[in-house]
């Protein structure tokens, strides 16, 4: 087996995954490039697992009881990493839903770390008039509602 192939492959993958986290704004897309770098990794595993070192070295492989001892460790690797990706989506889908939830965005720039904002929910309902307030037909159609009190023709 020729490795050379898959190593560019994973190489390139892996630039990808790196070019997508430095340069996308979104934090979906963030997170999928990540699972890039993931996968390129995963690649690389089962790669140098399956084209062994005394291959390329022309020393005889090893063996045990005259068979063949050569232990799976890329492919154990590559089954832990998929374990952690998958931990990963998990988390990380739930944190940009509720980013989503708090910001109404998930672009990764409008993102402070240094402050603190209180937890007051999706922008619809804080744009949202106070109950007892009259809404004109131009906010009805852009989706405000007022509260019970205002709307109707005998209030």
């Amino acid at each position: 087996m020729r490795p050379a192939i898959p190593y560019v492959v994973a190489a390139l993958l892996f630039g990808l995954g790196v070019y997508g986290v430095l340069r996308r704004r979104n934090a979906v897309l963030v997170l999928m490039s990540v699972e890039l770098m993931l996968n390129a990794v995963n690649l690389l595993l089962v790669t140098a697992d399956a084209a062994p070192l005394h291959a390329a070295t022309g020393r005889p492989a090893p063996t045990v009881d005259g068979a063949a001892a050569l232990p799976l460790t890329g492919q154990a690797f590559t089954l832990f990493v998929i374990v952690i990706a998958a931990a990963e989506v998990g988390v990380g889908l739930a944190i940009v839903l509720q980013l989503y939830r708090l910001r109404g965005t998930v672009t990764v720039d409008d993102v402070r770390l240094d402050t603190h904002t209180p937890d007051t929910g999706p922008r619809a309902i804080v744009e949202a008039p106070a109950p007892g307030t009259a809404v004109t037909a131009a906010e009805r159609a852009a989706g405000r509602t007022a509260g019970p009190a205002t709307e109707g023709p005998g209030r």
